[in-house]
């Protein structure tokens, strides 16, 4: 039998039980506020359960609390039956033990922290530490917890030998996990926390009061329900956690559960660690100095995306990576071409033209080398290769016949296999004919493509079929097609990667004038888009011409509301300038790929050498 059944009614009980109203709006269940970081939910941050699967999220970024039903048990003590409770919960029986007296520090026990830990006689005596009565080796920490009864009790081995012991660290079994240090507040001011009980000690030993640590390490949080309400009380809560590998423990966890309007989360530095792991070793190394430094420069805690603007490096614009579209008078006016890095936007009315030109964007990545990935919703991946193959060749390479009234084109099946063998490694398509039995999500089918086939070219064809196939949950479609772009905004910026999504134009509007208000859909798309290209016909051109334009263009804003006008080759289905070269240029291939083509004695199209 599994552990625990999700049952919605436990995400309502849950919410009473914190006395939070909600209210159900399609499968979420949206809190009034975040039980984690008290947060008021509003339309961009809310904490919700989704009720088909009982997991839940902040969306407030100073929160991003994050888990499941089972989560919200170990976190909140919430109750979901005696399966979880005999596997996940603490026991409900704690041991306890009232003391009458403080403990009085014994002599190993002050030689050891004193003598090699740097803590002073006065906080060995404040914080009771003593030494097991038939053991001198082994410390033992009392953790008081607010009505003066030892709640928990740590033990910690002084002379470990790794060779010898099993231990180093372990509690007494069937009492409650609380912090360390909680007898020793003062107030509600300012509290302090550190990954291990020498690291307080070490704190107060610098002179400060409201020293307390976790019980159980970084990943312990069972002390989290049993010390809510005490540790919400205080304003600030400076994080002092281990610093290693650029990151600090406890830092996330603590964020996650107790940012609040009323408490502010502020850490240590970490240049104040001046190269040190943690408190006792900055105390052993620098000093109390070093350590009062370290409380009073904490700073509000930084969101790793967030740093101050003079931290900010300029970006070496000799160093800008551009993909050369293929289209001279654009990739002038873009600097170059298509700025990697930024989800890019296509636009048109349906069936002008915007697949085609999509697909010379496809040949132009290919020829810069680019590895690529392409999904088009109303072509078939077949249709997709074939549509490539021709603008590849182009209209030099391309053999055309006529039987009355109907023209026929085709690539001589020598060259066709040298095009397909050239970029056999570099494109991968999305086949939509492909049927499984596999919940498959677009978005993550983009990311692992671009990180492990190193796709830096993605086309997206188009956002309308791309929502129906992302396993994104949101109340309407165009909040979905929102948390889309802004996905794939992400996934762009994380990998250095180019996208260019392709979005149809509202129905009824005409192609003039500024059109960012013109594409079908959310307003997030075009505002998180770095290039917005417009692609259709135009007044006062030819039937066969297209009118291209530059609705928005992030890094220089250099527009062509205008338009320029572009050319198209039926033979080669290549779009083009106001050059014939870009048509007739035959093999767009590297140098490494072209060959020297002997004609086959039959006719039927050029040898490729092997």
């Amino acid at each position: 039998m599994a552990l625990y059944e999700f049952n919605p009614e436990d995400a309502r009980r849950f919410a009473s039980e914190r006395g939070i109203a909600t209210n159900q709006r399609g499968d979420e269940l949206i809190f009034k506020k975040c039980p984690y970081c008290g947060s008021i939910s509003d339309k961009k941050n809310k904490f919700a359960i989704n009720l088909r699967t009982g997991a839940f999220n902040c969306l407030r970024a100073s929160c991003n609390a994050r888990g499941n039903m089972i989560t919200l048990h170990k976190d909140f003590g919430f109750d979901l039956g005696q399966n979880v409770t005999e596997y996940e919960r603490p026991r409900e029986t704690w041991k306890r033990f009232v003391v009458k007296e403080p403990f009085v520090p014994t002599d190993p026990a002050v030689a050891y922290l004193h003598g090699k830990r740097g803590i002073s006689e006065d906080v060995i005596r404040r914080y009771e530490i003593v030494t097991k009565k038939d053991d001198d080796n082994v410390l033992v920490f009392p953790f008081y917890d607010e009505v003066g009864d030892v709640a928990f009790i740590k033990y910690r081995k002084i002379d470990f030998d790794p060779e010898r012991d099993s231990n180093k660290e372990w509690s007494e079994s069937g009492m409650k996990s609380i912090l360390f240090g909680i007898k020793q507040c003062t107030d509600f001011d300012r509290l302090i926390i550190t990954e291990g009980q020498i690291d307080s000690l070490s704190v107060a030993t610098a002179g400060f009061d409201n020293a307390v640590s976790v019980p159980t390490g970084k990943n312990g949080m069972r002390w989290v329900p049993h010390n809510w309400d005490w540790v919400r009380k205080f304003k600030r809560i400076i994080v002092f956690g281990d610093y290693e590998r650029d990151e600090m423990t406890l830092l996330p966890e603590i964020r996650a559960r107790f940012a609040s309007e009323t408490c502010q989360i502020l850490a240590v530095c970490p240049e104040d660690y001046m190269g040190c792991k943690d408190a006792n070793e900055i105390l052993l190394t620098y000093g109390t100095e070093q350590i009062r430094k370290c409380i009073d420069n904490a700073k509000p805690v930084m969101l790793k995306q967030v740093a101050r603007l003079v931290d900010i490096q300029y970006e070496d614009e000799a160093k800008k990576e551009y993909m050369p579209t293929g289209i001279a008078e654009l990739d002038k006016l873009l600097n170059g071409g298509l700025r990697f890095g930024y989800l890019d936007i296509l636009t048109g009315k349906r069936g002008e033209g915007k697949s085609t030109f999509g697909s010379m964007l496809l040949k132009a990545a290919l020829e810069g080398g680019y590895g690529c990935f392409v999904y088009s919703g109303e072509m078939r991946a077949q249709e997709v290769r074939r549509w490539l193959d021709y603008q590849i060749a182009g209209c030099d390479k391309i053999e055309s016949s006529q039987i009355g009234n109907v023209v026929t084109h085709k690539i001589p099946d020598g060259y066709l296999r040298t095009i397909w063998d050239w970029y056999k490694d570099l494109i991968y398509a999305y086949d939509t004919s492909v049927i499984t039995d596999e919940e498959t999500d677009l978005m993550d089918v983009v990311e692992t493509y671009i990180k492990q086939f190193n796709c830096r070219f993605v086309l997206l064809d188009n956002l309308m079929t791309a929502v129906d196939i992302s396993n994104i949950e949101a109340d309407d479609k165009y909040e979905k097609q929102a948390r889309i772009c802004k996905r794939l905004a992400r996934i762009a910026q994380t990998y250095n990667a180019l996208i260019v999504l392709v979005a149809h134009k509202k129905k009824g509007n005409s192609f003039g004038g500024d059109e960012n208000d013109d594409v079908l859909g959310s307003s997030e798309i075009t505002n998180l888009a770095g290039v917005i290209m417009s692609y259709g016909r135009g007044k006062d051109i030819d039937e066969s011409q297209r009118l291209l334009k530059v609705l928005k263009e992030r890094e220089k804003g250099r527009c062509n509301f205008k338009g320029m006008v572009l050319n198209f080759d039926p033979a080669s289905k290549r779009i083009y300038g106001n050059t014939n070269e870009e048509c007739t240029q035959g093999h767009m291939l590297p140098s490494k790929c072209f060959l020297q083509f002997n004609p086959i004695p039959d006719g039927t199209g050029p040898e490729i050498p092997f």
